[in-house]
């Protein structure tokens, strides 16, 4: 898989990844090169290879970018009809899983349009309780660049 060539696809894969997950999962390695992993429900991707989350709740990975910035996030669709017709028909039409592998910049306040992305993310419970618990004050981003992506090979499903 290219990156440059496969972005849109990427991206594609990543809005109807998030529609069944919510979050995807994002694994850095701690100071005794012991590798973690955490769910970010607030990442998104641009259209430069970049992308971004909110780090509000974070606290390993910002802790782990100070010795090693390099990080592996992976974005799987579980939506159970997907599952279900791929396994029906013998094959996925498009790819189950997909890694990428970015570099960490430095966190900084969200500007404008990265703040409208996550308030149409959240939208819909916006009137509940705890949406000023989890979704109150997300005023600060960590940038990503992204330099690889692996489709999640599965056999001959994937071939």
């Amino acid at each position: 898989m290219n990156i440059k060539d496969d972005w849109d696809n990427i991206k594609l894969h990543f809005n109807k990844c998030y529609k069944s997950n919510l979050h995807v999962s994002v694994a850095s390695v701690n100071q005794e090169n012991i590798p973690t992993v955490t769910p970010i429900g607030s990442m998104f991707l641009n259209k430069n290879l970049t992308g971004f989350y909110f780090e509000k709740y974070i606290s390993k990975i910002p802790e782990h970018s100070k010795l090693n910035k390099n990080i592996c996030v992976l974005i799987v669709n579980s939506n159970k009809w997907y599952w279900f017709k791929s396994l029906f028909i013998g094959k996925f039409k498009n790819y189950p899983a997909i890694k990428l592998y970015g570099i960490l910049g430095e966190k900084r306040k969200a500007n404008s349009i990265e703040s409208s992305r996550f308030a149409r993310r959240t939208k819909l419970s916006k009137g509940l309780k705890g949406y000023s618990y989890l979704w109150g004050k997300m005023d600060e981003v960590r940038e990503i660049t992204f330099y690889k992506a692996e489709k999640i090979n599965l056999g001959q499903m994937t071939q």
